[in-house]
């Protein structure tokens, strides 16, 4: 075996398993409180995507004989933050969120009609958080600060099949504090640690 062919002796502190969890409330300081039922947004299959991509401008790409990508011309103008998944949860609270700006009322019978709005709210953007075991016992969590549905309502139905809705929930800045970029990361040592 190669001096190469080998991992660090920390392997397991940092390997993060399973699927993890969408949830609408999760707090930071109480890491290891099993979420509860009603704050779960999805139930996802094929995974999910926390996606955090700065965007930037080359200030020197129109100057006569510089190259491209020179450091010091580079300008961070923004990032794209966003959470993509796939949801099989039909429900309202759910459709709201793929909808983005919605309002949702009770029908006299105990069901509930959402319907999409031509304008948007604030109180429609909310923290949405992922969360994610890790092998050691520990987390990682994702929190992507106000949120909004940016992909829409997407349902896909197949025969003999579950119904599946296509999610882009998308992180956006406030002009309450204009520098802060709309996702948080978090590592959570294992339990007791």
């Amino acid at each position: 075996m190669g001096i190469f062919a080998t991992i660090p002796q920390d392997a397991i502190d940092h390997l993060q398993i399973d699927a993890g969890v969408l949830l609408t409330e999760f707090d930071p300081t109480a890491p290891y409180t099993a979420p509860s039922s009603s704050n779960i947004l999805a139930i996802t299959t094929g995974g999910i995507n926390p996606i955090c991509e700065p965007t930037y401008e080359d200030f020197f790409a129109d100057i006569d004989n510089a190259p491209n990508n020179v450091m010091e011309g580079k300008k961070l103008t923004g990032w794209n933050c966003r959470l993509e998944f796939t949801s099989l949860k039909f429900n309202a609270d759910n459709t709201a969120w793929a909808l983005g700006a919605a309002d949702t009322t009770t029908l006299s019978g105990g069901g509930k009609k959402i319907v999409p709005r031509a304008e948007i709210k604030t109180t429609d953007f909310k923290d949405l958080w992922w969360v994610g075991d890790k092998l050691n016992g520990g987390a990682y969590a994702v929190c992507l600060k106000n949120a909004l549905s940016t992909g829409g309502l997407n349902i896909q139905s197949t025969k003999n099949g579950k119904g599946q809705n296509k999610m882009t929930i998308t992180g956006h800045v406030s002009l309450s504090n204009i520098n802060a970029v709309p996702m948080e990361f978090y590592d959570f040592p294992a339990q007791g640690e």
